[in-house]
Order: C-alpha cells, then structure tokens, then sequence
C-alpha cells in the first residue's frame, strides 16, 4: 500500500475511533454490569438510553465472559444504538470452562415483557441474546417468553435496523406486528439467526414502504458451540404450533431475500394485503413451505424465485405441501423446486401430499416456470381445489422426471 494512502486509512481509522468515543459510551459507563442483578442492569441501561436519546448516541456493549443479565420491559428510545462486537453467531459463541455464550451477551432473566421495545431511527446490531432458563428437552416446560425485540404499539416507528444478532431459547424473536394506528416503516432485519420455540422468527405487519427481510436463518442447532440442544420432542413441539418463521401482511413492495428454516410448521407467510419480492431461500422440514394470500387484483402479487423447499414434517400427509396459494392476484414462480426424505431431527413422513395446493373460489393467476417437483404423492403436481384460478406451467418437471407444461383454467 503507497505510503500517502496508508496515512488516510490510519488517519480515517482514528477519527472513527475519536466519533464513538465523542459521541458513544459504554454500557459499563453507566454501571451495567456482569455482576450486577437482572433489575439493577435494565434500570442502568435505560439510563443510558436516555442519556444517549438526545443526541443519537451508541452505547457500546464491551464483550465479556460473563453475559449482562437483564430483566425486560426496555424502551430503546429515538436515535440510539446499541453496539456489540458480533457478526452472526449460528451455531454460538463458546465459554471454555461451561455451557455458555461469550461477549456482547444480554442474559434475559423474566418473562413478563419483551426485552426491548424499538421506537424510531435505533439499530441493534452485534448482540446475542441468551434465555439461560429456556427448557430444552421437556415440550410441557417451555417458557412462552414475550418477544425480544417488538415494535412500539404507542408511537409510529420508522427506520429500524437489526443486524447481526443472535438468539439463544427465544420463544419469538421479532414482532413488527404493528398496530394500524401507529403502522411502522423502513424496517431492516438482516443476518439474524436464532430458532423460536413458538415457531415465529420475524413476524411483520401494517408496515408500509418496503420492509426488508435479509440473510436471515432459523435452526434448532443454534447453540451447537455451547455444547446445548433442543431434544426431539421440543422440536416436535414447535412444529405443531403451526405458525411461520417468517410472516409478513399490510405491507408495501416487501424485499425478502435469503431465508432459511428447518422444523417450523411453516416457512413463509405471504398476507392478504402484501406483495413484493422472494427470492433465494431454503425451507427445510416445513409441513407448509410457502403460503401466499390476496384480497385484490391490482396488487397483492409476488414475484418469487431461486427457492427449494423440503416439506415432509408432522404426521398427516394431506396437510404437506410446499406451497399454498389462495385468494386474489397473481403469484410468479421461477426456478422453485420441491422435494422430500428423511430426518431423524424430527418427526416427518418423507414425503408431501402434492406440490402446491391451489384454493379459494376468486379468480387468480400462477405462471411457473423451470419448476422441478418431486417426492409427492398425488397424481398431479398441482391440486387445483379452485375453479376459477388460472395457472400456466412452462418447462418443469413432474416426480417421474418428465417435463410438465401444463395450462389449466382460462
């Protein structure tokens, strides 16, 4: 590197330092600490949010072996962030005497309300989030934990970023099921990682202007490094919440991209009153992979491509398919592809009913196009319990390895 050139990155470096340093502290600044109580770390903490609130400050999360106990019911003010160290951990940080996290960890220790509550312009970004007194084998002791980050149900919340954080036990990680009064937007969710025992990662409503969904991953084998894992019948359990890893509804040109599950009931959720793009996802061991709805004609439409859903989870064969569409509006399928097998992770049959299930009594259209289908038990790809839809299928392949053009309904 020339030597002027290195001069502007060192000088660029320090006055990056010099901005955090002016304008960020660290939580330990204002006494939240490792060996402080869950009570007396949250009333600290909101301290600092307050303090930080006023100017559009960063409190910085220093990394430690020993987590930050908190107890909920955090507002997380206009204009703050909270900073960890973290990029994604997906299968844990690992402590190297016990069965626990290290570094920017937040402990939470009640059940009573969501740990943060996110109000307008504030980031989350490098933390991991530990529920320590989850119940990992027994399904009857799961504790049913509010969700970790929610959305302001007082104010109307626009601009929030999460990035690079993982969660450990959550029962539901993040709920932007706004109210329609106080609807959010410009919501950007990306590289989180976790596995909800509700079965719900992200669920997303009355957010107008384009909410984002990236880079996200949802699996059982979250705290691998801690040497920690759910049991079959926990994950067993959550399947039959029969709920979505990820749900979206009342939105405007959502961007969903790189998604993946394993053992939900469902993978993703499209609403009634939601259309935009999905693209490059895997729903691995869903009973549903994809189920879209629409109440109009004009724009409750997907566009969604470059996807591969395994579906076989449950018991009840009629109730597996990789996709579901119903309703109004159009839905354009590109390159998914459907197939099915064995995983002793969890309870499942090997197999689906039928590709995608078609219903409703409205009129709606499907194009498919280089679609390959297999592993499903029906006569026909396409179970067509709708008379009035309207479907044309280009260069796919049937679970026989013949090509399948198909025009069904006019």
């Amino acid at each position: 590197m020339p030597f002027m050139k290195l001069i502007l990155v060192l000088l660029f470096a320090c006055n990056s330092f010099l901005v955090f340093a002016q304008q960020g502290k660290s939580i330990k600044d204002f006494k939240v600490l490792p060996q402080n109580d869950p009570q007396t770390n949250t009333a600290n903490l909101q301290k600092a949010i307050d303090w930080a609130s006023a100017t559009g400050a960063a409190l910085f999360v220093e990394p430690s072996d020993e987590p930050y106990a908190l107890a909920s019911g955090l507002i997380l003010k206009k204009n703050v962030s909270i900073l960890g160290v973290h990029g994604p951990v997906p299968r844990a940080t690992s402590h190297s005497s016990k069965k626990a996290p290290v570094g920017s960890v937040f402990k939470v220790m009640d059940d009573k309300h969501p740990l943060f509550i996110v109000e307008s312009a504030t980031q989350i970004r490098g933390i991991q989030f530990w529920y320590a007194e989850q119940e990992l084998k027994d399904p009857a002791r799961i504790i049913k934990y509010p969700p970790t980050i929610q959305v302001s149900k007082t104010t109307k919340t626009e601009g929030v970023t999460l990035s690079n954080l993982t969660f450990y036990g959550e029962y539901t990680a993040m709920d932007f099921n706004a109210d329609r009064k106080y609807a959010c937007e410009l919501i950007l969710i990306e590289h989180c990682y976790g596995y909800p025992l509700s079965g719900e990662f992200i669920r997303i409503d009355y957010c107008y202007d384009i909410p984002r969904i990236l880079h996200c991953h949802v699996n059982p084998s979250i705290m691998r490094q801690m040497r920690l894992g759910f049991s079959k019948a926990v994950i067993d359990a959550v399947v039959q919440n029969k709920t979505f890893a990820f749900a979206i509804n009342h939105t405007d040109n959502a961007q969903l991209i790189d998604l993946f599950t394993f053992a939900t009931w469902g993978g993703i959720y499209l609403g009634n009153e939601s259309y935009g793009q999905l693209t490059n996802f895997n729903l691995d061991c869903v009973v549903v992979g994809l189920h879209k709805a629409g109440n109009n004609t004009k724009n409750r439409n997907w566009q969604i491509a470059q996807g591969s859903i395994i579906a076989n989870a449950g018991t009840v064969l009629e109730d597996i398919h990789p996709i579901i569409i119903e309703g109004q509006g159009h839905t354009a399928l590109t390159n998914v592809e459907a197939f099915s097998g064995d995983n002793g992770a969890l309870t499942n049959i090997k197999q689906s009913y039928d590709y995608m299930e078609v219903r409703g009594s409205d009129k709606l259209t499907i194009s498919m196009v280089g679609c390959r289908m297999r592993n499903y038990t029906a006569e026909q790809p396409i179970t067509v319990k709708n008379p009035a839809a309207v479907i044309q299928a280009v260069a796919c392949i049937d679970k026989d390895e013949n090509l399948y053009n198909t025009v069904i309904g006019k």
